[in-house]
């Protein structure tokens, strides 16, 4: 992901232009423009590197600035342990792998077909109807968790991140192979305590139901409504990956906290007609629902509006879609393009890529995030957009694409060891423009790494960055140094070699900075420590 610390509130920016041009535009007796006139108007006339306004790392002259207000929301207040009791509405047989569809009153979808099977990934079913006008999404969720911890285990815990988010998140009820559980639900963590261990190497079935009140989403944050667009990331509960324990990191200001087991997800869909979703599965219409299926996912995120426009484009059997507004359907067609050639260049480089469909889509936010199968870009990016290779849609664009390598077939601990996914995407930055456009590799230095003068340790946490600019710095871009001097030592053909066994090593799993080194000297024998020295605060 990349993310600013400068944060405008778009929406007062939008009502002060407004004003003054009704002033301006009565004046000559002209019509008013519409709402999303004012930040293409905007957008355009700016030049993103020529004074301090909003870019991928924030303005250089606010290097140094720390952050203390990139918080989406308060989290909730900590609720007493609650007795939950099972849902009137699902009703769900286990099954050995692979699990069929629940069956009950939301089980007027026929069963699904089963998916791949794999015994030790955990199976996510959702039922949802999506009330797109009153901003709620009520679901009947279904687990099968497979304990591949090798320990017995007496408790699961789940992130529940809706709960930072005041008055979001209303668990109705929860359950464990039919039988009512209690659960304590603490901030973003829920835990539930077994009723007996669940023993390695076996399975058992949660069944929730919740609902979502959908709050307003912040300037600089994803999730949440906006004028015209709902953003859906994070929003359902999920079990957390176990690695000695449970690892559920405290968010921090900048950079990412989550870490995710890899699984298979489905989701089945109910809306209005006139509502489009991004997602990064391919649609099933099968009746009211819409089903959409993920395997070997880290997550499920989508995007509703109604008032999408859709361009579309494929390479071999992935299809692109590019979800823009209108007014930006240069920057829209631009970015499919870019997004295209993006597929195709890192499933060369790299691995397949691992989904169906890859979702574009334009938001509200200040940069970028990266989600499987689905990315979201600034709608400024879009309306700084003329055309070409160049400029923040191009470079953050393929960022976040790159993402679906470095983050959802490569797992990773996105808050300890961040430079394992954040430098390699930049990186793939560089190595898209060489592939494609080698012409620009000398700007791409200068646009998106040395105009920022970045410095510092590239293993550094988000925990430890000092700010939002000196762990950007340290972490994307100078990773991204490192990366390049990494691949002059070992050979070009030699770093390559690495990078797609890399891939292949800890597709759906989780690698670790010892792991990524190991490797490394797996595929050629040759001394870096000095660089280690160099880039490095730990020992590899």
């Amino acid at each position: 992901m990349m993310k600013t610390a400068f944060s405008f509130q778009r929406s007062a920016l939008r009502f002060t232009y407004y004003l003054l041009l009704l002033t301006l535009l009565a004046s000559c007796a002209s019509p008013p423009p519409t709402a999303r006139a004012f930040p293409t108007f905007i957008l355009i006339t700016q030049d993103p590197n020529a004074s301090p306004t909003s870019t991928p790392f924030q303005p250089s002259g606010e290097i140094n600035t720390p952050l203390a207000t990139f918080t989406q929301a308060p989290p909730a207040t900590a609720t007493a342990t609650l007795t939950q009791t099972p849902s009137p509405t699902l009703t769900f047989t286990p099954l050995p792998p692979p699990i069929a569809s629940p069956l009950g009153t939301v089980g007027s979808v026929p069963p699904t077909s089963p998916p791949p099977v794999n015994s030790s990934r955990t199976n996510y079913i959702l039922y949802s109807t999506l009330d797109f006008a009153g901003k709620t999404i009520t679901t009947d969720q279904t687990i099968r968790y497979y304990n591949s911890t090798g320990v017995s285990l007496s408790e699961i815990v789940f992130s529940v991140q809706p709960n930072r988010y005041g008055n979001t998140f209303i668990l109705n009820s929860i359950s464990q192979d039919g039988a009512a559980l209690t659960s304590s639900l603490d901030g973003q963590r829920m835990t539930v305590t077994l009723p007996q261990p669940l023993q390695a190497g076996s399975a058992t079935t949660f069944a929730l139901n919740f609902k979502l009140n959908i709050p307003q989403k912040s300037a600089e944050g994803v999730f949440g409504y906006d004028f015209n667009q709902i953003n859906l990331v994070d929003w359902y509960p999920f079990i957390v990956p176990y690695q000695g324990g449970w690892v559920l990191h405290d968010p921090m200001p900048w950079g990412e906290h989550l870490v995710y087991d890899s699984s298979d997800i489905e989701l089945n869909l109910k809306k209005d007609a006139d509502v489009i979703i991004a997602a990064g599965a391919t649609p099933d219409q099968n009746g009211e629902w819409t089903r959409y299926r993920m395997y070997g996912a880290r997550t499920f995120a989508f995007s509703a509006s109604d008032e999408f426009l859709v361009s579309e484009s494929t390479t071999g059997n992935v299809i692109v879609r590019s979800y823009y507004f209108d007014g930006y359907k240069t920057g829209g067609d631009g970015i499919l393009s870019l997004g295209t050639q993006a597929i195709e260049t890192f499933s060369a480089q790299y691995a397949p890529y691992p989904h169906q469909t890859l979702a574009i889509v334009q938001s509200d936010l200040h940069d970028g995030m990266e989600y499987d199968g689905l990315v979201f870009l600034a709608t400024d990016f879009y309306g700084q957009y003329t055309g070409g290779s160049r400029g923040n849609l191009a470079t953050i664009g393929v960022h976040e694409i790159a993402h679906q390598w470095w983050y959802g077939l490569v797992g990773s601990d996105h808050a300890v060891e961040p430079w394992l996914d954040e430098a390699l995407a930049t990186y793939s930055e560089r190595i898209f423009y060489e592939n494609n456009y080698p012409a620009n590799i000398s700007w791409w230095w200068q646009f998106r790494v040395d105009y920022f003068d970045p410095g510092g340790y590239v293993d550094t946490s988000i925990y430890n960055g000092g700010s939002f600019r000196s762990y950007t710095n340290a972490v994307y871009l100078n990773g991204a140094h490192f990366l390049d001097d990494l691949r002059e030592r070992m050979g070009y053909g030699n770093f390559s070699k690495f990078l797609k066994e890399y891939a292949t090593r800890y597709s759906h799993g989780h690698a670790t900075s010892a792991d990524f080194f190991a490797l490394m000297r797996e595929t050629v024998n040759v001394d870096i420590s000095d660089l280690l020295g160099k880039y490095f605060a730990g020992s590899y």
